[in-house]
């Protein structure tokens, strides 16, 4: 969401609305659906990257920051305080936008677009694009009867009202509930549907109405695009995350909530049977992730900052089959409000703070290895009851985590053909025998991951 994400809706909890049957892309479509997270960077470095990095690594998507002229300054959330739906922020104009489309078009990679639609700004003043605007008018665009009635914050998750109708951090609350709201919506939506865009991130999607959402969605040129909601799951909330599902995907917070847990003070082995069993979204309706750029900074996840553990987590998420993962890919920061290097323009990875985490040659390596085992079941699951894992993708791929403070020197059961792989986590050669088996050492804090088709390093 915007500020300090608490994800979103807003609008009324309407009469069910009679519209047109809308399929909603479970998952991102298509055989790649990793989603490289490039979070701030201009669209300008953005189409460099599809080229350079996410397309030859087959990454499946990228997904870009806001697309929309929003209020002045430096913090990374203005960017998520829109007072128009130019194309005119920090990252790039329209021209930039719609290059970026083309080049990571050609390079295989889809685009998916932050979008911003449960509120505006929160103040007063004049644009990065130049509009001028107010809290609840932005001429041409929206004016106060636009906007919900509750000028309150948001501040009771246990009142659906409070959470869709009031103001999120003090943000002006669309009423999404409103045809001519929608309509504006949707419009915004469609210029970039028109520009190539191939999905959306509804920024905030707790805070609007799911009726809303899908009168909204039913609106579009296209009305089967993928998206994917942010609806933050709290036990026992007015609004659930499984009220969006027949939207599109929804971003499964606990996935990540628990990958924290789990890595830092429990054990490898509890993941033997990791998510829908664990109380999560199906695993063809959820987006996952091991942080996003809010929970990075809020301290609910892993983050950069957490070394080889945060590596590692990465590797499993790629190497375990559910949902559809996210890789955040930011810059460091220590102050949490702080914006991007450069205004965004990222001259190379790992210089000016920019993180790449996308092109860390571990988590890179493992998109490979996702692609190539799409649809295979978990199989050889072993563990020493504690912190070292390995787990097979039926005959496509075998991985091994190692948490522990000691090396492991073992042979390990696989599915695989006989044959000589790459570790693409190391840099070396495996070899499997008839029998399915390999022996290796794997350092503490690293992993080994084979995969089908690829047998030198």
């Amino acid at each position: 969401m915007a500020r300090r994400t608490l994800s979103g809706v807003t609008a009324l909890a309407a009469a069910a609305l009679v519209m047109n049957p809308i399929t909603a892309h479970a998952s991102p479509p298509g055989t790649k659906d990793v989603t490289a997270v490039l979070f701030e960077w201009s669209y300008a470095s953005v189409a460099r990257e599809c080229g350079t990095t996410l397309g030859p690594a087959g990454y499946g998507y990228v997904q870009v920051s806001p697309p929309a002229e929003h209020i002045q300054g430096s913090q990374w959330w203005t960017s998520y305080q829109p007072v128009s739906y130019k194309i005119a922020g920090r990252l790039g104009n329209r021209a930039a936008f719609q290059n970026m489309v083309n080049s990571c078009h050609a390079a295989g990679v889809k685009v998916v677009a932050d979008t911003v639609i449960n509120h505006m700004s929160a103040g007063s003043g004049t644009g990065t694009g130049g509009s001028s605007y107010t809290k609840y008018n932005y001429p041409g665009l929206y004016s106060s009867p636009d906007f919900d009635d509750c000028t309150a914050q948001v501040s009771n998750y246990q009142d659906r009202f409070n959470v869709q109708h009031c103001e999120l951090v003090g943000l002006a609350d669309l009423d999404t509930g409103e045809p001519y709201v929608r309509q504006t919506i949707a419009a915004y939506m469609n210029d970039l549907l028109s520009l190539g865009v191939d999905g959306f991130r509804i920024d905030a999607a707790k805070h609007i109405d799911t009726a809303d959402l899908a009168n909204i969605k039913s609106r579009l040129t296209n009305p089967s695009v993928y998206w994917k909601q942010e609806v933050i799951y709290g036990a026992g909330e007015a609004v659930q995350p499984t009220e969006y599902t027949a939207n599109g995907d929804v971003q499964e917070f606990r996935y990540a909530y628990d990958l924290k847990r789990v890595f830092n003070t429990e054990k490898l082995a509890y993941l033997n049977n990791f998510g829908e069993p664990w109380g999560y979204l199906g695993s063809s309706q959820a987006g996952v992730f091991v942080d996003n750029h809010d929970t990075e900074r809020n301290g609910s996840t892993l983050n950069y900052k957490s070394g080889a553990t945060y590596t590692l987590a990465n590797v499993f998420m790629l190497a375990w089959p559910y949902g559809a993962p996210d890789i955040n890919s930011g810059y460091e920061w220590s102050d949490a409000d702080a914006g991007p290097p450069n205004g965004g323009t990222v001259n190379a990875c790992w210089q000016d703070g920019w993180k790449c985490q996308h092109a860390w040659p571990e988590i890179k390596s493992m998109v490979a290895f996702r692609n190539t085992t799409r649809g295979q079941a978990v199989t050889n699951w072993w563990d020493d009851g504690n912190n070292l894992i390995a787990f097979g993708r039926g005959s496509k791929g075998y991985v091994v985590i190692n948490h522990e403070g000691t090396a492991a020197n073992r042979s390990f059961q696989t599915s695989l053909p006989a044959g000589t792989y790459c570790d693409v986590q190391a840099g070396r050669t495996v070899t499997v025998n008839s029998t399915g088996w390999f022996t290796a050492s794997v350092a503490p804090n690293t992993a080994l991951a084979i995969y089908a088709g690829k047998s030198s390093c």
